[in-house]
């Protein structure tokens, strides 16, 4: 749970800060919108390669190699002169996320089922607060400077990330014999391909919130864009608030009736944030949001390391190859909405996509006895 919070914290940092690399280099949305790409493009073409490289070198050492080489890569966007430069630098940072993204959850996955206990939401939700820990920090501490700033989030991250991993329990199986040989597509369960879409839907307004929920405060409150990193720390704030009951919420409504309940949560809060109101009903609707997206992601994560128990890894990539493509499609086709009609009305126009995942979560297992 440690590293699971201290991951995401050199990315919470970037994405507070989102507003002020797209003041400082003079990006209209839409340009912002593409260079965002880089990420999600990167991190989706590495997660096959990552799973199985993480299964050849093992999860300890996968964290041990890779926070100092996150440190370098979120610093990366700050040197940026244009909408080319941006992208090639956040493509860096998704490949190195691709990797320890499939560490973490791997892991997490074989732990629930060597205990037989329900831990992927809370962990889950350790990864929201560290985004959420993330931004805060670095809002708090622009003052010094934005380099600084994040060097600083940063060092927290990966120093004391790299000790955790050092310390990492070894599980079964961990790291021993040969890595399992890969599954070929059409050997994969057709059940992780229908998870997938559900989770892919709602990622895609989990992806949108996270890039555009601080340019959005920032259009319609005003102020100086990096005061609107709160934004991100509210949104975030909430996701991990419920990623960390999602585990009970699980054990009483079982996995299909809390998917439900998140996904109804989510379609209202949309709703507050994009009615013509005041503040308190948009941050508001920044809350709901973040509570309605925050349980898809690991539940499908969850049913996906239970579907096999040599091929967690490979699983795990397969359905975070589908769902996070979201981030390729959500972000950019919010700027180019956004561009187009406003970035109200296309924050509005994810409404119908939740309404056919709340569809999609009736194949999710119903309570257990």
């Amino acid at each position: 749970m440690a590293l699971f919070a201290l991951q995401p914290m050199a990315f919470g940092a970037w994405l507070a800060l989102i507003p002020y690399i797209k003041d400082t280099l003079s990006l209209e949305k839409a340009d912002l919108a593409l260079a965002l790409l880089g990420m999600p493009v990167a991190l989706i073409a590495v997660l096959q390669v990552a799973s199985r490289i993480v299964a050849r070198i093992g999860i300890r050492r996968t964290f041990i190699y890779l926070f100092p080489l996150q440190t370098l890569a979120v610093l990366l966007p700050f040197f940026a002169t244009g909408q080319t430069s941006l992208f090639f630098a956040l493509a860096s940072l998704g490949a190195i996320v691709a990797f320890m993204e499939v560490a973490l959850n791997t892991y997490a996955g074989r732990l629930e089922k060597e205990a037989d206990v329900m831990i992927m939401s809370r962990c889950h939700g350790f990864w929201a607060l560290g985004v959420t820990a993330g931004s805060f920090m670095v809002t708090m501490l622009f003052g010094l400077g934005p380099l600084v700033a994040v060097l600083a989030v940063c060092a927290v991250s990966a120093g004391v990330g790299i000790f955790a991993a050092m310390n990492l329990p070894k599980l079964a199986g961990q790291e021993d014999g040969p890595a399992p040989k890969p599954q070929k597509l059409r050997d994969m369960p057709r059940i992780l391909f229908i998870i997938a879409a559900f989770m892919f839907l709602v990622t895609m307004v989990e992806g949108a919130m996270t890039d555009w929920a601080a340019v959005y405060l920032s259009e319609r409150q005003g102020g100086a864009p990096e005061d609107a990193g709160i934004a991100v720390t509210v949104f975030a704030g909430f996701l991990a608030a419920g990623r960390f009951v999602g585990d009970y919420m699980k054990a009483r409504l079982g996995a299909r009736g809390v998917a439900r309940l998140t996904v109804g949560l989510a379609i209202a809060g949309l709703g507050l944030a994009t009615i013509p109101e005041g503040p308190v009903f948009l941050f508001a609707g920044f809350a709901l949001s973040g509570l309605g997206v925050s349980i898809a992601f690991p539940l499908g994560v969850s049913a996906a390391a239970g579907l096999d128990d040599q091929h967690e890894a490979q699983n795990i990539a397969t359905i975070a190859m589908i769902a996070m493509s979201s981030f390729l499609i959500g972000p950019p086709l919010i700027g180019f909405l956004a561009e187009w009609l406003t970035l109200r009305t296309a924050l509005m126009l994810l409404v119908p996509g939740l309404g056919v995942a709340w569809i999609l979560a009736g194949t999710l297992p119903a309570k257990r006895s």
